[in-house]
């Protein structure tokens, strides 16, 4: 009698090639010989955080083919995981089909992303993706929005490379064992943050003196970095109290965008059992800080060959840059880069909630503070949404977009830059003159606030078209409720300290 092979979830859902099977028994063999007792399979959440199960590693083989369950309502969540929609009413199965009854999605393991965690004991790690129970993807995971994105590049034969620039603060906790935030009896939802001290005063960019006094929190940071395979190129001490910044080389895009997912949970847990907070919340709750910001270096480039295609580096490229003037766009960048680069600032107010995506972030959005105002690019000019980096002959030449925060999900980031770029070339858009007054009165603004951004993004055709309509109602309904119970706060600064300061 012939036997009959039942098909895995994973064959349900398309996805079982032979690539991912060989790639699947490498880590469950590397597993093995690595003597691990646990994995986290974790997810990446609409915010940017990482949530997820932790199996033990004689259970893996299941999980990569079958899946793992969990309960859908965490894609409905606030940031203060409050769940938005209402999953016991009956409306919610036309509204959002799929998520009534707070029933589960299924998660299945990206092979390609594990990771042997530094600090954690015998512990692996790897990034799953959700399906639904019938094998159809959930439209709604931010990884799967930068995976369509990326393939509306490849079908023109390009891919899009990405440099990260991370500031963040780090602080020295009072009392990491019983601190407010660990004390039974001040329990809330959201919790306390925990009370902390300054790793250095700052106000003295890059001082070396500095550097030594914040040296032992970055030694950890670096360690853990290194550890894990991701590309650091430097630690720096910025100019606000307690404030440092991480660069990154550039990789591709979805390397990028894991990169900085896994980045900050390590970062986070890797100097909390050191004793250290550290926070990617732009602005933290105390009088003297600083803006954090997340600088994103961006290019495309040919899949086959790999080269710059923002970059004018022929003898014919150069001398036809030196017949323009300095702040036309065509003058530091290619055809392609220059149309990409109108196309950023064509939809800058519809991208700027995927870019900056807390009511806190839009603080940072003030003039003279080396943080954007106005959608305006410049040629090397910090103070400019957008800074274009090299110029003729430069191999490395790339785009900065200067808007984002540290906060931000990289996987929308990211996206939305596709997804604006693509269109100012598809439609051949011309950028304006680069600027030498970025705080001009006369420029046209960012929006103000998390709720003045959703609406921009709504208003913009492409965006929504490109994400998918019935994503956009999605976000915008999950980050109003933030903007609406933000408004609603009596003491506003409480609120972020426990929503972003503890959490995030």
């Amino acid at each position: 009698m012939r036997s009959t092979v039942i098909p895995s979830f994973a064959d349900q859902c398309g996805i079982n090639t032979q690539a991912r099977q060989a790639e699947v028994q490498r880590v469950l063999a590397l597993a093995q010989a690595s003597g691990l007792a646990w994995i986290r399979l974790v997810w990446c959440d609409v915010h940017g955080s990482l949530r997820g199960k932790t199996w033990v590693t004689s259970e893996l083989a299941t999980a990569f083919a079958q899946g793992m369950g969990m309960v859908s309502t965490l894609m409905l969540k606030d940031t203060s995981d409050r769940t938005v929609y209402k999953v016991f009413e009956a409306d919610v199965k036309h509204e959002l089909p799929g998520f009534e009854g707070a029933s589960n999605v299924m998660l299945l393991p990206d092979p390609s992303t594990f990771k042997i965690l530094p600090w954690a004991e015998k512990t692996g790690w790897l990034m799953c993706q959700p399906w639904f129970p019938n094998g159809q993807v959930v439209t709604y995971d931010s990884r799967r929005i930068l995976q369509t994105a990326l393939e509306k590049l490849a079908t023109k034969g390009w891919g899009m490379r990405c440099g990260l620039e991370v500031e963040f603060h780090i602080y020295k906790l009072k009392d990491a064992e019983h601190g407010d935030d660990a004390d039974p009896a001040q329990a809330a939802w959201p919790g306390p943050a925990p009370e902390v001290s300054m790793i250095h005063p700052g106000y003295n960019l890059l001082n070396e003196l500095w550097f030594d006094r914040a040296e032992p929190a970055l030694r950890i940071v670096k360690q853990t970095a290194q550890d894990l395979g991701l590309p650091l190129l430097s630690l720096e001490i910025e100019l606000g109290p307690s404030q440092v910044e991480a660069v990154f080389k550039a990789t591709d895009a979805m390397t990028a965008a894991d990169n900085m997912v896994l980045f900050r949970s390590a970062i986070k847990q890797a100097l909390r059992r050191a004793g250290y907070h550290a926070t990617f919340m732009c602005r933290p709750p105390f009088e003297n800080i600083m803006s954090s910001g997340w600088h994103l270096h961006q290019s495309l480039y040919d899949l086959q060959t790999g080269q710059n295609l923002f970059a004018r580096t022929t003898a014919q490229d150069i001398q036809e840059a030196q017949s323009l003037r300095a702040d036309d766009a065509c003058h530091a960048l290619s055809k392609i880069g220059a149309t990409y680069l109108a196309g950023l600032l064509a939809h800058g107010q519809g991208m700027t909630s995927l870019c900056t995506t807390t009511v806190n972030g839009f603080g940072r959005f003030k003039p003279n503070a080396l943080a954007p105002q106005s959608i305006l690019w410049g040629r090397d000019n910090r103070g400019a949404m957008l800074r274009v980096v090299g110029g003729p002959g430069d191999a490395g030449t790339r785009i900065e977009n200067r808007m984002g925060e540290p906060a931000a999900n990289p996987y929308l980031y990211m996206a939305s830059q596709i997804l604006a770029g693509l269109d100012g070339i598809e439609n051949d858009l011309t950028a304006p003159f680069a600027t030498e007054a970025p705080y001009a009165e006369s420029a046209e603004r960012l929006p103000l606030t998390l709720g003045d951004a959703l609406a921009r993004l709504g208003d913009d055709p492409i965006l929504s078209a490109g994400l998918g309509a019935d994503f956009v109602r999605y976000y915008q309904r999950i980050k109003q409720s933030e903007q609406t119970r933000f408004n609603d706060a009596e003491d506003k600064v409480e609120f972020q300290r426990r929503e972003y300061f503890s959490r995030i």
